[in-house]
C-alpha cells in the first residue's frame, strides 16, 4: 500500500494551521524586504533620522507576536528591531514608510520617526527609546487587565543590554509579585550597541535571571521561527490562565550595526559569516518545502506579493507631502484634525 504523502508530513506545532505557517514566512519576508527598501531610501536621504534594522532577527519578532491572540485583545510593546511584531499585529508597510520619511499622513503626522507609533486597537503600544522602560509600562498595562478581569496578555521586548537596567529590574519584580499576565521577550543578539554580552553581565544565560524574580524562564533558538512560536505560545497560555510572568530568552544575532550609520567594526568578520549561514528566513523557507508544508510556487507567490505591496506603498509615500510647519502647533494639548482659524491668527500676529 502506497503511503499517503499528507500522513507522512511532519506535524506543525500545536495551534498553527497551514495558513499560519505560510503567514509566518510572509511576515518575515515582509520585514526583511521592507527594511531593505528602507536602506535604499536612507541612502537617497529620503529617510529622516536613524534606521535600525532587524537583519537576522526577524524570526524573534514574527514568531513571538504570532503567538498572541488579537481577538482577545492581547497587546505588545516592541523595540527598534521588532518591526515584524507590529506587522503581525496589523501595522502596514505604508504606515512604516510614512513614519521613516516623516510624511504629513504618518501616524504621528511627522512628529515622530521610525516605528515610534502605536495603535491600541490593533494591539501595539509605541516604544520609547529608554531601554528597559517598557517593562514597567507593560506591567502597568497588564495590571489593568487583571483589575478589569480581562483575559488579555501583554508582551514586551527587551535586548540583552536592557536586562542590566534598573527599569527592567523594577518592572520584572513588580510583575512577578503581582503575577501579571506578561511575557517578557529577551532578544539576546550578542551586543548592547557595541558592548558584547560578557562585558555587561556575569551570567552566561540571561534566562537564569528569571529565578531571581521567581518567574518561569525558558530559552529557545531565536533563529528558528517555529521554536520561537512554540515557547511563546506556551508562555502566553500560562499568562492567560493565571500563571504569571514568563521570561523568554531568544538566542539570535544582530547582523548589522546598531543602526545604519554603525559599520560594526567592533565585530569579528568570522562571527558575522558564521551567523549568515544561520539565517532565519532561509532556514524556515527550506523547512517549509522539505516538510511539504509549502511548495516552491507558493513561496514564490508570497515573495511576489511582498514585493508588490512594498512597491505600491513606496510609490504612494514618495508622492505625499511633508507636514506644513504650522501643523506643529496643533494637537499639543488636544488632537484636532487640522488647525483652527485661531491658530492662524496667532501666527499672523
Amino acid at each position: 500500500m502506497r503511503p499517503n504523502p499528507e500522513e507522512s508530513q511532519p506535524a506543525l506545532p500545536a495551534g498553527l494551521s497551514p495558513e499560519g505557517a505560510h503567514a509566518l514566512y510572509y511576515f518575515m519576508r515582509l520585514t526583511r524586504s521592507l527594511e531593505e527598501r528602507l536602506v535604499n531610501l536612507y541612502r537617497q536621504t529620503k529617510v529622516i533620522g536613524g534606521l535600525f534594522r532587524s537583519l537576522g532577527q526577524e524570526a524573534d519578532a514574527v514568531g513571538s507576536a504570532f503567538a498572541l491572540d488579537r481577538t482577545k485583545g492581547d497587546i505588545l510593546a516592541p523595540l527598534i528591531r521588532n518591526l515584524g511584531s507590529m506587522l503581525v499585529q496589523g501595522a502596514t508597510p505604508l504606515e512604516v514608510l510614512r513614519q521613516y520619511m516623516a510624511k504629513a499622513e504618518s501616524p504621528t503626522r511627522g512628529r515622530e520617526l521610525n516605528i515610534h507609533f502605536n495603535d491600541l486597537e490593533r494591539g501595539f503600544l509605541g516604544q520609547i527609546s529608554h531601554l528597559g522602560d517598557m517593562v514597567p509600562v507593560m506591567a502597568g498595562v497588564t495590571l489593568s487587565f487583571r483589575i478589569r478581569r480581562e483575559p488579555r496578555v501583554g508582551m514586551v521586548y527587551v535586548g540583552d543590554g536592557a536586562t542590566s537596567t534598573g527599569a527592567f529590574h523594577e518592572g520584572m519584580n513588580f510583575a512577578a509579585v503581582q503575577k501579571l499576565p506578561l511575557v517578557v521577550i529577551v532578544e539576546n543578539n550578542g551586543y548592547a550597541y557595541s558592548t558584547p554580552l560578557y562585558r555587561q553581565t556575569a551570567v552566561s544565560a540571561l534566562v537564569a535571571k528569571a529565578a531571581g524574580y521567581g518567574v518561569a524562564g525558558v530559552q529557545a533558538d531565536g533563529n528558528d521561527v517555529l521554536a520561537v512560536y512554540e515557547v511563546t505560545r506556551a508562555a502566553v497560555e500560562r499568562a492567560r490562565s493565571g500563571g504569571g510572568v514568563t521570561l523568554v530568552e531568544l538566542l539570535t544575532y544582530r547582523r548589522t550595526g546598531h543602526a545604519e550609520h554603525d559599520n560594526q567594526s567592533y565585530v569579528p568578520k568570522e562571527e558575522r559569516t558564521r551567523w549568515e549561514a544561520n539565517d532565519p528566513l532561509d532556514r524556515y523557507r527550506d523547512r517549509l518545502v522539505a516538510n511539504g508544508w509549502a511548495t516552491e510556487q507558493q513561496i514564490q507567490a508570497l515573495d511576489d506579493r511582498v514585493l508588490e505591496e512594498i512597491a505600491t506603498a513606496v510609490a504612494t509615500c514618495e508622492s505625499e507631502p511633508m507636514p506644513e510647519a504650522e501643523s506643529a502647533l496643533g494637537g499639543v494639548y488636544a488632537n484636532p484634525s487640522r488647525l483652527s482659524p485661531e491658530w492662524y491668527r496667532i501666527l499672523d500676529d
